[in-house]
Order: C-alpha cells, then sequence, then structure tokens
C-alpha cells in the first residue's frame, strides 16, 4: 500500500498518506481513528467492511459519499483503486468500484489486494455464533477461488426467494408446485458452495496444522471440520444431498416459512485432537487457534499469485502473551507490508518497533513520528 486517500469515510473527511514498505504501527487513545484506517484498507480489499453489513454506517455523517483510493505497488507496476459510496437515503448507498480507472465488480479487488483481518472480534471465532465461522470462511473461499462470488451471490438470491415463496404458500397465496425451480438452483448453487468450502478446508489444513504446531507444539493436532445439515450418503456429491434434504424437510418449511438445509446453516468447528474447542479449551487455547488460523491464510492467499497479502492486525497484540506475540512479530518481519493499530507502544515487542514505521494518530490527520522506538 503505497498511498491511501479517504474522502468522507468516517472520521476521515479529507485524508491522505504515502506509506513505506514495512510494518505500519498506528497508535494513539481510543476513537481517534486507528480502527476506521484499517477498515478503509480492509474495503479496498474485500470490498466490504469487516465491522458493518451496512454501507452507510462507513459514509461519514450528513457527507453526500465516500471515496476510498490506494496505489497498489508491485513490483514493475502499480495499481490504482477507487471505491465510492454515493448515500442515496438514510440507510442506502450505491456502491462504484474502478481498478485502473476501469468500471469493476468489487469482487475484482481481490485479485490486486489480499487482505487478512485479525481484530479482537475474532477472539469470538471458536466460541461464538456460527454466522461468525461461515462469514470468515467464505471470506476465504472468495480471495482464495477467483469466480467464487458469483455462487455466492446467486445462491442468497435465490434463498431469499425461496423464503418468500415459502411464506406465500403458507398463507396460501402459492402452490408447492412453485418451489421446483428455487429447490433446483438452491441444490446446485448450494451444492458448489458446500464443495468450494471443502476444497478450502483441505488446501488451509496443512498450514494450519504447521503453524499451530510452531505456537504451541505440546497442545495436539487443530483442524477445522465442516459441519453441514444436509451430509452426503456414499455416492452422493453436496448438491445431491442438498437436494433430498428440501425434499425431506418440505413440510417443516412451509409451516416455518423458511429455508431450513442449505450451506447459510452448516458450521465450522475447531477441534484439538478430536475434540470441539468450543466445549473446553482455555481462553488462551482458543487464541492459539485463531492466530493459528490467520497464519494459515496468510500462507494459503500467497499460493494464488505468489504475493503476500497484506495483514492487519486491529489491538490484537495486547489479547496474547509473550511466546504467541513472538511467532506474530516473526510472521510480521517476513511480510513487505503489515499495519498494526495500537493504544500504546509498550504493547509491542522491540523487536518489531525496531523495524516499524510508527504513526500516531490524532482525529482525522496521521503524524510520522518515524522509527517505533
Amino acid at each position: 500500500m503505497a498511498r491511501l486517500r479517504l474522502t468522507g469515510f468516517r472520521s476521515y473527511s479529507d485524508f491522505e498518506v504515502e506509506l513505506p514498505a514495512g510494518p505500519q504501527v498506528l497508535f494513539g487513545p481510543n476513537a481517534v481513528g486507528k480502527t476506521n484506517l484499517l477498515e478503509a484498507l480492509a474495503v479496498l480489499g474485500l470490498g466490504r467492511s469487516h465491522r458493518t453489513s451496512s454501507d452507510a454506517e462507513i459514509v461519514t455523517w450528513a457527507a453526500p459519499f465516500a471515496r476510498l483510493e490506494a496505489d497498489v505497488a508491485r513490483e514493475r507496476a502499480v495499481d490504482r483503486l477507487e471505491i465510492v459510496l454515493e448515500r442515496t437515503s438514510a440507510t442506502g448507498t450505491r456502491r462504484r468500484v474502478k481498478v485502473n480507472g476501469v468500471a469493476r465488480r468489487p469482487t475484482a479487488l481481490a485479485g490486486v489486494l489480499r487482505v487478512v483481518v485479525f481484530a479482537p472480534e475474532e477472539m469470538l471465532l471458536v466460541s461464538g455464533s456460527p454466522s461468525l465461522r461461515r462469514s470468515a470462511l467464505d471470506a476465504l473461499v472468495i480471495r482464495y477461488l477467483p469466480g467464487s462470488s458469483h455462487t455466492f451471490g446467486t445462491y442468497s438470491r435465490a434463498l431469499q426467494q425461496r423464503n418468500n415463496l415459502l411464506r406465500a404458500i403458507r398463507e396460501g397465496i402459492a402452490g408447492r408446485g412453485e418451489l421446483a425451480y428455487w429447490d433446483a438452483v438452491i441444490a446446485n448453487q448450494g451444492g458448489e458452495i458446500v464443495s468450494q468450502r471443502l476444497r478450502v478446508l483441505e488446501a488451509l489444513g496443512p498450514p494450519l496444522q504447521a503453524a499451530h504446531t510452531e505456537i504451541a507444539p505440546q497442545e495436539g493436532t487443530l483442524l477445522l471440520r465442516y459441519l453441514t445439515n444436509a451430509p452426503a450418503d456414499v455416492g452422493e456429491t453436496p448438491g445431491d444431498a442438498l437436494r433430498r434434504r428440501l425434499a425431506e424437510t418440505a413440510d417443516k418449511e412451509v409451516w416455518n416459512g423458511v429455508t431450513l438445509v442449505g450451506p447459510h446453516r452448516d458450521d465450522l468447528a475447531f477441534e484439538l485432537d478430536g475434540r470441539d474447542l468450543s466445549s473446553f479449551a482455555s481462553r488462551g487455547q482458543q487464541r492459539t487457534a485463531i492466530l493459528a488460523m490467520k497464519l494459515a491464510e496468510l500462507d494459503l492467499l500467497r499460493r494464488v499469485d505468489g504475493r503476500p497479502p497484506l495483514l492487519l492486525l486491529d489491538d490484537v497484540f495486547s489479547e496474547l502473551d509473550p511466546t504467541r506475540r513472538a511467532h506474530l512479530v516473526r510472521r510480521i518481519s517476513e511480510l513487505p507490508q503489515a499495519f498494526i493499530t495500537t493504544t500504546t507502544l509498550a504493547d509491542l515487542d522491540a523487536a518489531l518497533l525496531d523495524e516499524s514505521t510508527a504513526w500516531q494518530v490524532r482525529p482525522g490527520r496521521l503524524e510520522r513520528v518515524g522509527p517505533g522506538r
């Protein structure tokens, strides 16, 4: 990330900064805008915020639009990214994305800037709601498998239409025969989503185990197990299994007016030596598992084209003990660039500060204060 410019983005009404390579430490008290800056970088890589599902929330209050611009340096070129969020109502926005001046879909951003976000909210991945784990897995699928976002979009739209139809059938204003079309879409696209998730989990397995062994060699073997509500019988594909389960639950779904089976109801379990971590793990063991997953994401995404992802760390060093910090610092030092926020430099290791550029965050601006120490 060579340059970042923000207009009307959260607390940054008019902001621009040129950034060097290496670790970038953003420090300052709470509520001055550190997390907002990391969120902007995440939006430029993910095409969406990792903190909210509403684009309207990230447009500065009373501003007509937000614009995010970035220059992303490669070995022999610089790619320019631009996202404009135009406010259309109090809660609505229209999004426009350009890559090197050409209008593109938001999913094209990941081809230029892949990011891995490690924020305090990630600490709930092991024991939090299934939706958190699904979102984390799907975000990785979309970044690792180009083109997979189309499948997710088609499935989401079909799911909404099918739920509307189920409610109409329950109210007697539609017939069950109308379900056949949407059942086929749900089975085909949902089965593809399950296959994509399983493919990514298989690829993530070795780097996950390696990272976990590196961090906690005495704790056992860590793996991520996919938990589906439509398990495939012998000879069935995920799509076949989902089609069968839709038929089995049809009466119940009409009664409830909602689709009860499909990848939108699946889950992911962190298992240590075959036991679900959420049922017994200490806070430290959960942190270790999540840190291992993030380090594995770095390795996995690097395989896409050989370029390391941009690592965004939002005040997570205070959540880690010295041993886990040391492993994270080593990984940061191997990356061309990373961004770290903290309320105080005392939370960071001296080795990291020695190689970092430190920025004091003040409302709406940054002040470079030189090397981290």
